[in-house]
């Protein structure tokens, strides 16, 4: 079913300003915890998923490996993340988080919990979840679109 475009614009700006609101709240979470705010998001992604190499890191994070190995770089100059020699490709490296990482991981969340805590308390346990499965499907659709989109360039530049 074709999306009108006055809806299509509306749910652009909707995004945009979910956007600017989160990187607000993320900004601020990280300049409390003397982190870049990229930085956050890789932290994250290692305490969710454990030892990774940078590309899984680039890959589930969707940016660049330069982007991702500066965040990365940024982690490990601070004690948070270490770089080893993957066991089974002695030519890669392992990321993983060192226990100050871990610590300091728990602490970002617990002040993005109180975030949201505050910003959705006046939110039924319903409505929270109806949001966080729209979200999903929103950024699923998104994701589905630009995967296929950059699948048929790849095609083309072959």
């Amino acid at each position: 079913m074709p999306v009108p475009r006055t809806t299509s614009r509306e749910l652009v700006q909707a995004l945009e300003e979910l956007s600017r609101a989160q990187r607000e709240a993320a900004t601020r979470i990280a300049r409390d915890l003397d982190l870049p705010r990229a930085g956050l998001g890789a932290l994250h992604l290692l305490t969710r998923c454990g030892r990774v190499q940078l590309g899984d890191v680039a890959a589930k994070l969707r940016v660049d490996v330069s982007v991702a190995s500066r965040q990365v770089s940024a982690l490990v100059d601070a004690g948070l993340v270490r770089r080893t020699v993957d066991d089974d490709d002695r030519r890669a490296r392992t990321l993983e988080l060192t226990d100050a990482g871990r610590e300091f991981a728990e602490v970002s969340f617990d002040r993005i919990d109180d975030l949201v805590v505050d910003a959705f308390s006046d939110w039924s346990d319903q409505d929270l979840a109806d949001a966080i499965t729209r979200i999903r499907s929103v950024a699923a659709a998104l994701v589905t679109t630009h995967d296929r989109a950059q699948a048929q360039e790849e095609t083309l530049t072959r």
